[in-house]
């Protein structure tokens, strides 16, 4: 379990986090929303202990986690958005160097994996798109079988199959044991796979709920005409999009990007309903 209690942080006198709340139990798949320049990357970097708040505390399995033990490091793996391989190696000489300090590193998993998403593990990176070097890396985040992925901006890169092949290789990868976590800003690429969902504004949580706890509280509807009664109104070919509270507990389908417009765009509203 990852908990973060009263954590504070700033970038010299830029501040991110102040008295930062939360925590990310095993067995789901987080969304970890938010405009850009909220403090995602950061907060990813400071849960893998590569970044130290300024005060407060992150815990993973009783264990702080900027003093990087090694027991903690070999079962914890972040994904940063840009590739991190040397570009004159091979994908498969990259993840066997590295996947020797994961105790759970399959090798064959990962092979299987590359065909899956049909990249060419023998060929450098360089000699590699983008996107491929993104599905390789991608491959490699999975096949270590860590109980902690933080995946940051994954889908960027991807073409619409390889996206549609990511949900699907996470959703199996995912067990009772594993904690995921997926920051981005391409809310439609993870709408059917993330739950619970965090969503993050400058100095503050604005949510931090399961869909089941979203659905109780706000009702999503497609109407002719915007709703003077909703939160937030979006309007889509053919109608509205109106979000609004749940007050005689109708069931809807929660869609997750009038969720986060309506997150951004009314604060203190969305702050009070989920409090």
């Amino acid at each position: 379990m990852i908990t973060i209690e009263n954590l504070d942080f700033a970038y010299g006198k830029q501040k991110v986090f102040e008295n930062i709340n939360l925590s990310f139990k095993e067995g789901y798949i987080y969304g970890l929303l938010g405009e850009n320049g909220v403090g995602k990357t950061t907060l990813l970097k400071i849960i893998t202990g590569l970044q130290n708040p300024n005060s407060g505390v992150c815990i993973v399995d009783d264990k702080k986690a900027f003093d990087r033990n090694p027991e903690f490091l070999q079962d914890i793996f972040f994904l940063p958005e840009g590739v991190i391989a040397q570009t004159y190696t091979t994908p498969i000489k990259y993840a066997d160097n590295l996947g020797k300090f994961y105790p759970n590193y399959d090798r064959n998993f990962f092979i299987s994996l590359m065909k899956e998403m049909e990249v060419d593990g023998t060929k450098k990176f360089e000699q590699l798109s983008y996107g491929q070097q993104k599905k390789a890396m991608f491959c490699f985040a999975v096949s270590l079988k860590t109980r902690y992925l933080l995946l940051d901006e994954p889908t960027n890169g991807l073409d619409i199959p390889s996206k549609s092949d990511f949900r699907r290789i996470l959703s199996h990868a995912c067990t009772d044991h594993t904690t995921v976590i997926i920051s981005t800003h391409q809310v439609k690429d993870v709408e059917n796979l993330i739950d619970p969902i965090v969503i993050l504004t400058k100095d503050d949580v604005l949510i931090n709920a399961s869909i089941e706890e979203i659905a109780a509280k706000l009702y999503f509807s497609f109407d002719s005409e915007k709703n003077d009664q909703a939160i937030y109104t979006e309007m889509v070919p053919g109608g509205f999009i109106n979000v609004m509270r749940n007050v005689e507990g109708l069931e809807s389908n929660v869609l997750i990007e009038p969720l986060f417009n309506a997150a951004v765009r009314n604060r203190q509203v969305i702050k009070e309903i989920f409090r």
